[in-house]
């Protein structure tokens, strides 16, 4: 234990006082007294029997610290106690007259100098190794002890011997009463010694009780060799009784230290007893208590509580097990638990008990038992090991919570979010969801086609980013009246495409307080709008046809009296030829106006027409030969006809007098010259390009193409070029009603006329016009459709108008393939460089932006070598190639095109 300050000045204030002592008894050490060897007996004795207890004490010190160093202090406290056992025997006249042992005159002599060095030689060997947690003994102490106390009466023997069969050979250390010169040199090592040992003790901290009183010890060992063997005279002076009095308190000063740490020690472990009894009552009492609460809640818990050995045998069943299976404990308890496990799942018991055997725990283990009655009851388990009071598993403790019924809730509820998670994929409507502060929480696939970015491009993003900036204060407002309890609105608001198109949609939206959510569905106006366009624009013809027929027929009523009266006042006034010449002009004038109402009656549709069977490559090569001298050197007319192009049914002075009219147009939009291409296919008009123009009927069709190299038309004046009276050529140039007369001349005729035209890419007008044996669909051509192969590889289509990219990616998707889009070469690329899979690039020749197709195709090949390339355009493949913009021998679907068609073409091209 660390000494206190109170141990300290204890153990000073006996230092001090012995000090004092000693120097009262320096001036009369040698006066002789009278000689009691009793003394010397009782003195011996007793400080045998003090050293001696002082070692046991510090051996069993040693037992419990394991410190060499306080093996060495007890070993020098029993060397001392057999030293003054030794010193007694050899003592001249105590029990013989010259000593036992065959002592000498020097024995007692040398004995009590090795008594007196070995001592502190043991203190300064304690003070050096005290506190060195590397001087512990690492095996058996009592082995250590046992050698230790071998050593001592071994060295204790040998030192006998010496002091007195050799006695003669030792160095005389008295002679007359004096000290010789050897004796001083001893005198002045064993003082050394003690000296030393006092020093290493001091300085050697920190200081524990026992280093304090060794301290004490030692100064007064001091004292008693001072007195004993330097002051005195002879035996029996002052010096002689008064040097072994201090040697005996040296043998008690540590003794009552230990004595009285043992004391407070048993004193402590006393209370420290009543302390653990105590405890141990409460506890009882608490474990008791802890046994009764927990009986409780065994017995009033709602879920089944089983313990059963590990053979299987039931050996608790609680109310909750009752109710559950069925069974009371009486009839439980001591039954196989195979009495309430479905036969075909007995087996997992055995697996079950096994591994609580070897102590696994189950937790939440689903599974199925049986009610007496036979139902099947669901049921989750969790399992522990049962332990005996010495820790060995004896059985198991399982839980069983019924779960039949949350498990038949669960069901439901997945069976619900499945289908919502469906419809949210699978709507082509914008579906998502917002926090509170607009931020998108999820939003449906449908965006990738809708607005062109992935789900995981908007999520955690601000829906503020992608509404139009016109529309952002009503968009807000429409969220806030949401919030306010207005639970359904609708609304339009226009989102930016990723492409930085716009795109207009219908909102149903409501607000959920609970869940702090908006929710929308946002449906595509795209079509509408488009639709309403496309039905505007019939109408507009319609009505404008209407108008024009009218004014027409009037006119032409009113043109027929000029003409007809005309002649009549040319005959009345022959004998005056500057009238004659005034009649001719009028009568010319109103040929012209003749002209004019033919094309409006063609536009309006009521011009006559004489329908018959016309061979269209024969007309297109006579209209050929009229176009070459009529269109100039710098010209170049080409006919491209199909072998195989059919009748059809159509007037052929109409259908000559459109194609003429065409190819003036197109030498027009071509000042310094260029190519025209005439050409002929047979083409099918199916129900998905029919839903995209209500005009068009399903069926076959000749279609008549002229093509131009030229100029092209702006995008923005695409909608007005068959308006009546409309034209961009100069003041006096053009009446406006070319174009005209051939859109009502193909619908009066029963087909259907497309224009294609991009700046600088020339333009391409598509007539359509009925077959001559009947629009219907014969039997092979219904197998050859019927008959078209898919596949399932990935295809990357890239088409600038939204409603045609959606309408190719529908047929694509019913062929079997997964589909990419992008409205432009840069989305493609984008898409090409993310690493996605792509087996066959599908792209329209001509497009809006920095790129066209081809120029496309040459980027992607760069990236992908030997990528599968696929062009469609609405110009004719002739014009595309005759005109430069792509090789001859590239594989080019041109619109419109049947499904057959686009499947036959996209396995060539994956082939190719």
């Amino acid at each position: 234990m660390p000494a206190s300050r109170g141990d300290r000045n204890v153990a000073l204030a006996v230092v001090v006082v012995s000090a004092v002592l000693f120097a009262i008894a320096i001036p009369f050490a040698g006066m002789p007294l009278t000689p009691v060897p009793a003394f010397v007996a009782s003195y011996q004795s007793a400080l045998a029997i003090n050293d001696l207890i002082t070692a046991v004490l510090l051996f069993s010190q040693f037992a419990i610290l394991r410190w060499r160093a306080m093996l060495l202090l007890a070993s020098g406290y029993l060397f001392t106690a057999a030293a003054a056992v030794t010193h007694a025997l050899t003592f001249p006249g105590l029990f013989a007259p010259a000593g036992l042992f065959g002592a000498g005159s020097q024995t007692t002599v040398w004995l009590y100098m090795v008594w007196h060095g070995f001592f502190p030689l043991m203190v300064l060997g304690y003070a050096l190794l005290k506190g060195d947690d590397g001087a512990r003994i690492r095996g058996s102490t009592m082995s250590a002890i046992m050698g230790s106390v071998a050593a001592v009466v071994i060295a204790m023997a040998v030192f006998a011997w010496i002091v007195t069969a050799q006695h003669d050979r030792l160095p005389v250390l008295l002679s007359g009463g004096h000290y010789t010169p050897v004796m001083i040199g001893v005198v002045s090592t064993v003082l050394f010694l003690c000296a030393a040992a006092i020093g290493a003790l001091w300085f050697r901290k920190p200081h524990s009780v026992i280093d304090i009183w060794l301290m004490v010890v030692l100064c007064a060992w001091l004292f008693d060799i001072a007195l004993s063997a330097m002051l005195n005279v002879a035996r029996f002076d002052l010096g002689f009784y008064a040097g072994r009095i201090y040697g005996l308190c040296t043998a008690s000063f540590v003794l009552a230290v230990l004595l009285i740490d043992n004391v407070a020690l048993q004193a402590q472990m006393s209370r420290l007893l009543g302390v653990v009894r105590r405890q141990a009552a409460t506890e009882r009492d608490h474990h008791a208590e802890r046994e009764r609460l927990f009986s409780a809640v065994v017995q009033s818990s709602n879920d089944a509580i089983i313990t059963k050995s590990l053979d299987g045998t039931i050996t608790a069943w609680n109310p909750a097990a009752e109710r559950l299976f069925g069974y009371p404990a009486a009839t439980a308890v001591g039954q196989h638990i195979d009495i309430i496990v479905p036969p075909d799942r007995r087996g997992e018991i055995d697996d079950i008990l096994t591994r609580i055997g070897s102590g696994e725990k189950l937790a939440h283990y689903e599974t199925q038992r049986l009610h007496k009655s036979g139902k099947p009851i669901d049921v989750s388990l969790s399992v522990s090991p049962l332990l005996s009071a010495t820790g060995e598993i004896v059985g198991a403790s399982k839980i069983a919570h019924d779960i039949t019924e949350s498990r038949r809730t669960q069901k439901a509820l997945n069976q619900e979010i499945e289908e919502r998670q469906r419809i949210f994929e699978t709507s082509q409507d914008f579906l998502s969801v917002t926090d509170k502060q607009g931020n998108f929480v999820q939003v449906s696939p449908s965006a990738k086609t809708i607005v062109g970015y992935d789900p995981a491009e908007m999520v955690g993003r601000s829906a503020v980013e992608f509404v139009h900036p016109d529309d952002l204060e009503n968009t807000r407002n429409e969220m806030r009246a949401g919030r306010r309890g207005q639970s359904k609105r609708s609304f339009e608001t226009r989102l930016i495409r990723k492409d930085g198109e716009v795109v207009s949609l219908n909102w149903s939206a409501t607000y959920s307080e609970p869940v702090k959510r908006y929710f929308f569905i946002g449906r595509d106006l795209s079509e509408k709008q488009a639709a309403e366009a496309q039905i505007r624009q019939v109408q507009k013809m319609d009505a404008v046809g209407q108008l024009t027929g009218g004014v027409a027929h009037d006119f032409n009523n009113i043109l027929t009296v000029i003409t007809g009266t005309i002649g009549i006042l040319e005959e009345a006034v022959s004998d005056r030829p500057d009238l004659v010449a005034i009649a001719r002009l009028i009568d010319e004038a109103a040929e012209r106006g003749a002209n004019l109402t033919k094309h409006l009656l063609a536009f309006a549709r009521k011009q006559p027409l004489q329908p018959v069977d016309v061979d269209i490559n024969a007309l297109i090569l006579e209209a050929a030969k009229l176009l070459r001298p009529t269109l100039g050197e710098h010209i170049e007319v080409t006919p491209m006809l199909a072998e195989d192009a059919w009748t059809a049914m159509v007037d052929p002075n109409q259908l000559t007098a459109a194609i003429l009219n065409l190819a003036l147009n197109a030498r027009d939009a071509m000042p310094r010259g260029g190519k025209l291409a005439l050409e002929s296919r047979n083409v099918y008009l199916d129900e998905g390009y029919a839903s995209m123009h209500s005009e068009v009927t399903v069926g076959h069709y000749v279609m008549v193409a002229v093509s131009d190299s030229g100029t092209g038309i702006p995008t923005h004046l695409l909608e007005k070029v068959f308006d009546p009276f409309f034209t961009t050529k100069e003041v006096g140039k053009g009446t406006g009603l070319g174009l005209s007369m051939v859109f009502g001349f193909v619908k009066q005729s029963g087909g259907h006329i497309k224009i294609y035209s991009e700046e600088r890419h020339g333009t391409s007008v598509k007539m359509y016009l009925p077959r001559a044996t009947g629009l219907a669909q014969t039997v092979v051509e219904a197998q050859q459709s019927a008959n078209v192969q898919g596949g399932n590889e990935v295809i990357l289509v890239v088409e600038d108008d939204a409603l045609v990219r959606k309408y190719v990616v529908t047929q694509i998707t019913s062929l079997g393939y997964a589909t990419l889009e992008a409205a432009n070469a840069a989305e493609a690329l984008n898409i090409i460089d993310t690493g996605a899979p792509i087996d066959l690039l599908f792209t329209d020749v001509i497009m809006p932006g920095a790129m066209n197709g081809r120029q496309l195709v040459d980027e992607a090949l760069k990236r992908r070598h030997g990528l599968k390339t696929l062009y469609t355009s609405g110009y004719t493949e002739n014009a595309i190639v005759h005109h430069g913009r792509l090789d001859s021998g590239v594989l080019l679907l041109a619109k419109p095109y049947r499904k057959s068609e686009l499947a036959k073409m996209i396995r060539l091209a994956l082939g190719s």
